[in-house]
């Protein structure tokens, strides 16, 4: 028998949803993250029994914010997009905040929702109504890269193909398709709704830089006497990551990660993050490559008596090249744009093409690179020292604070990275300090996923949950550096990660307190004359204190501590490990201090 006789034909779409399930599995979306509703019943069943629950299989997620945060770490790590659905009005007004973080980190999440009928005359009494906007999408536009609500079936393959391609075109975001429920439901004609050829829709070939960005970038580079580099999203993109690597190797220009994502390896002796005040000020030449908070790279913050001013560290008289693609999704709404850069070379680019290509050219300079030899070798002398003396300083500190008690972070870093140090591990999600970033010795492109941008609370743990999804089945181990009053937003994850058997090991850093808020609090009683120990009213988790391990074991989550004695970490990291490469989530929750 041919092999033809046993090709398997897909069945013939029979429903407005059964052709949106045939655009999800046409651009193979693996998952869909969701928490049903009524608006798009169509679409749940046209994924079930249509499309088989699989490609895209079904996520079931508490919460919406869980939905969306969860497709946004699929795609840090993946760097391609899942889905989320969720319900109308109420569903998007939920899941909003986390669209708002993805949105200010880059990242492609396609969400979907449902609405209506649009037609009132089919709408049952109250539900249908409070359910129904006559735009959905001008509740998230100003933070998605586009929405659209099409009108007919036959306008669904289109708005996904678009959605899909803006999605995924740098500078990456959300986007947002909204299903009108008589468009789900709309029973087809015998020859159905095709896919279009997804080759005729190609995504567009990514911006270099034109000749003179090129030329002056490279002349001004070797004309230098102490370049430095700033990076923030170069590794979202292996090729930027790389090229990246070799450039500071070529010229022996030391780089502040700015942690948006992996730029650099933590423990090269040219990374000297944390030293800006000490060197960019010797500095006269800063090449900027994807970072959107130019001010806040280049100056340190006064807060006595309650003031916020910056303080320069980049020296006047220093050149500054600026190399990204962020200025293209400025909206008016959202300042996520952050303050107007000063640079003398602003280029339109991908970091990704742009690298290296400038470092190919770079080396066709023999001559230039020969004559300035002697000069790259006393920089990598003078910053390499620099480096030692850094890892020197947080080696002393680690060891002073190594028996405190609550538990140090410096201890409980340094504890996890020994446990690590055997496993392929990848860190999903960290503190806002980023100060782990320090104990870690990343060397992979997307070993570390980066902090995130949106400032909104409760990303950390289903984001982690997506990243651990991405990685399923690949022999990766996940690791969640989860600050405990994020947890508390989206606590409810912990039921999606035991019941989908997510590999990810939690470890809850139980400061029991939103601190951050204490040190503004603290800030104004002393510009104000009034009581500094009043700053924890209002702050503090505690009395009662939050039990995360039992509160982790009442989800099926397997569960650790409160672990409060030092002597103790170790052992209960290496049992939540042994949970985890069974294929399983475990959470060790370790009372710490504050920072």
């Amino acid at each position: 028998m041919s092999k033809a006789a046993h090709r398997v034909e897909r069945p013939r779409p029979q429903y407005g949803s059964d052709v949106i399930v045939d655009m999800l599995k046409a651009f193979e979306i693996e998952y869909i993250a969701l928490n049903p509703g009524a608006t798009f019943r169509g679409l749940h069943d046209s994924l079930v029994n249509y499309g088989g629950n699989r490609m895209p299989e079904m996520i079931l997620c508490p919460h919406e914010e869980i939905t969306v945060a969860l497709a946004h770490g699929y795609a840090r790590a993946k760097g391609k997009p899942m889905a989320s659905a969720v319900h109308n009005i109420v569903g998007l007004q939920h899941a909003a905040m986390a669209i708002y973080n993805a949105w200010c980190d880059r990242l492609p999440v396609i969400v979907m929702g449902g609405t209506g009928p649009m037609d009132t005359a089919q709408r049952r009494p109250w539900i249908d109504w409070v359910h129904t906007a006559l735009v959905q999408g001008n509740l998230v536009r100003d933070f998605v890269k586009w929405d659209d609500q099409p009108g007919s079936v036959e306008a669904v393959p289109e708005a996904f193909i678009r959605a899909y391609r803006l999605a995924t075109t740098d500078p990456m975001g959300p986007v947002y398709l909204c299903w009108d429920s008589e468009v789900q439901e709309k029973k087809l004609n015998g020859d159905g709704v095709d896919v279009p050829s997804l080759d005729r829709y190609p995504a567009p070939l990514p911006m270099q830089a034109p000749e003179e960005g090129f030329e002056k970038t490279i002349r001004w580079l070797l004309e230098a006497k102490t370049p430095v580099i700033i990076a923030d999203w170069v590794g979202r993109r292996e090729a930027g990551f790389k090229a990246l690597f070799d450039l500071v190797e070529l010229l022996a220009i030391p780089v502040f990660d700015q942690h948006g994502r992996f730029n650099f390896p933590v423990k090269h002796p040219l990374n000297l993050t944390g030293a800006q005040d000490k060197v960019l000020g010797q500095a006269d030449l800063l090449l900027v490559l994807d970072v959107p908070d130019l001010e806040g790279s280049v100056t340190k913050r006064s807060q006595e008596a309650g003031r916020r001013r910056p303080i320069a560290l980049l020296s006047a008289s220093a050149k500054v090249i600026n190399v990204g693609l962020d200025d293209l999704l400025v909206r008016a709404w959202s300042h996520d744009f952050n303050k107007l850069r000063e640079v003398d070379l602003s280029i339109m680019a991908d970091t990704a093409v742009f690298l290296p290509e400038l470092v190919r050219r770079l080396k066709a300079e023999k001559e230039a690179l020969k004559k300035k030899a002697g000069d790259f070798e006393k920089r990598r002398e003078q910053w390499s020292k620099l480096h030692a003396e850094q890892e020197a300083a947080l080696a002393r500190e680690t060891k002073s604070k190594w028996d405190e008690t609550p538990i140090a972070t410096t201890r409980l870093f340094s504890e996890l990275a020994e446990v690590l140090k055997n496993e392929d591990w990848v860190l999903t999600n960290g503190t806002s300090q980023g100060k782990e970033n320090f104990f870690m010795p990343a060397t992979k492109f997307n070993q570390i996923l980066g902090k995130y941008k949106g400032g909104g609370l409760g990303y950390g743990l289903p984001a982690s949950l997506g990243a651990a999804l991405a990685h399923k089945g690949t022999g990766k181990l996940c690791v969640d550096l989860q600050p405990d009053g994020d947890s508390l937003f989206t606590i409810s994850s912990l039921w999606t990660a035991a019941h989908y058997h997510i590999p990810l090991l939690i470890v809850v850093l139980s400061n029991r307190s939103y601190y951050n808020d204490e040190e503004h609090q603290e800030r104004m009683a002393v510009l104000r004359g009034r009581p500094v120990e009043n700053k924890t009213v209002g702050i503090r988790i505690e009395d009662p204190a939050v039990d995360f391990a039992t509160n982790a074991k009442s989800y099926g989550v397997w569960g650790a501590g409160p672990i409060t004695e030092p002597k103790d970490l170790s052992k209960a990291l290496r049992d939540a490990i042994k949970v985890v490469k069974s294929g399983k989530p475990a959470l060790v929750d370790v009372v710490v201090q504050m920072r």
